[in-house]
């Protein structure tokens, strides 16, 4: 008998179905493409290893803090660093908060559940406790507002959370670009499954939170309660950034009879993979503020591709954004294969068409991408 295996031609990114069915990418596997991808994740791992180490920063020592004036420069205040951040000199953490908002407004996953638990509210209150405990002005706007400092805490937990994140991103991009250095990165489909790799070694870190006031230490998110990389940071990081993001400001109009933003978060479609690259370095779009920072750290190499490009370096930032996506597109392949029900290669029938459905599921949300764009 023979065995002819259906084909999910219904679906008009089938192709890409097809693709990933083979363990190939969304990218096409082509040197500039590699050489594009690895040099844009060196920039970003920079980048990303900044906004990591400021976030922590952040959730560690400037919590409960009410206008905290200094957070961006990590406990190390000068006039000269002063200056700088006026003149905007500086990295743009600023990008780094519009991301954990998002992840925080979108929700999603273990971190977001537990913040609403019980323990999370009695390991708050301790904190409050401690922190204002010669403090009996604040201590009043507790009991009279009790749910103000508890929220505070809670953004504090996603600091950390998306911080926690970063560093492991960090790492895993620039150990890329070492190892394409090295010559051991020649190929799209290698730095998905470095990117896989490291995706599914780093699964179950655990995401802990502490904090220290007058010496002792509080724990805010303890190791118990279970949270981890993958599941808890990760794929919620991929929901709300890669996929639902939110409007960008003077692009669609946020009244409501306009009509122009979906009433339901999860029919949005803003994130890094829907974004149209022209408007960066407009007003009102937060990832200028990215395609800034990433400018600084540039490889020499890619550099040299922007600067070939028909507008030179008039439209870095728009060619920064392109290079971007692509490179998104290839972590999200290694998302969607690291997450895959079935192993790729299984021979069982039942197996295959689960795999199919769940491929036609994540097709259906890239139809509107920039998929198909950033395969001419």
């Amino acid at each position: 008998m023979v065995t002819i295996k259906k084909k999910a031609t219904h679906n008009p990114l089938a192709e890409y179905i097809e693709r990933l069915q083979k363990g190939d990418a969304l990218l096409p596997d082509n040197p500039e493409n590699v050489l594009e991808v690895v040099g844009i994740l060196k920039s970003y791992g920079l980048v990303l290893d900044a906004y990591s180490t400021n976030l922590n920063y952040i959730a560690e020592h400037q919590f409960l803090i009410f206008f905290p004036f200094f957070k961006y420069f990590n406990g190390e205040v000068s006039f000269q660093k002063l200056l700088r951040h006026w003149w905007h000199n500086r990295i743009n953490f600023e990008y780094a908060e519009y991301c954990m908002k998002a992840m925080m407004w979108h929700g999603g996953g273990g971190l977001d559940t537990y913040l609403d638990t019980e323990e999370f509210q009695e390991r708050a209150q301790a904190v409050i406790a401690a922190k204002f405990k010669n403090n009996p002005l604040i201590a009043a706007i507790n009991q009279l507002f009790p749910d103000f400092l508890t929220e505070n805490l809670r953004v504090s937990a996603y600091y950390t959370g998306l911080g926690q994140f970063w560093r492991v991103m960090a790492d895993m991009f620039l150990n890329l670009s070492d190892r394409y250095d090295r010559g051991e990165i020649t190929s799209i489909p290698q730095v998905v499954e470095h990117i896989k790799a490291g995706l599914v070694a780093n699964a179950s870190n655990p995401i802990t939170y502490a904090v220290k006031i007058r010496g002792e230490v509080y724990e805010i998110i303890p190791k118990s309660v279970g949270l981890t990389f993958l599941a808890d940071t990760a794929i919620p990081y991929v929901e709300a950034v890669f996929f639902r993001g939110t409007p960008f400001h003077g692009t669609v109009s946020y009244n409501a009879q306009g009509y122009q933003i979906p009433p339901d978060q999860t029919r949005f479609q803003y994130g890094a993979l829907y974004a149209d690259p022209l408007p960066i370095g407009g007003a009102g779009i937060p990832p200028t503020l990215l395609m800034q920072d990433m400018r600084h750290y540039l490889p020499e190499y890619l550099h040299e591709i922007y600067r070939r490009g028909l507008r030179g370096e008039d439209d870095l930032r728009v060619q920064i954004c392109m290079s971007f996506q692509k490179s998104m597109f290839c972590v999200t392949t290694a998302t969607i294969l690291g997450l895959m029900p079935y192993p790729l290669d299984t021979k069982d029938p039942n197996e295959e068409k689960g795999n199919r459905v769940y491929l036609e599921k994540w097709m259906s949300r890239l139809e509107t991408s920039r998929l198909l764009d950033v395969n001419k």
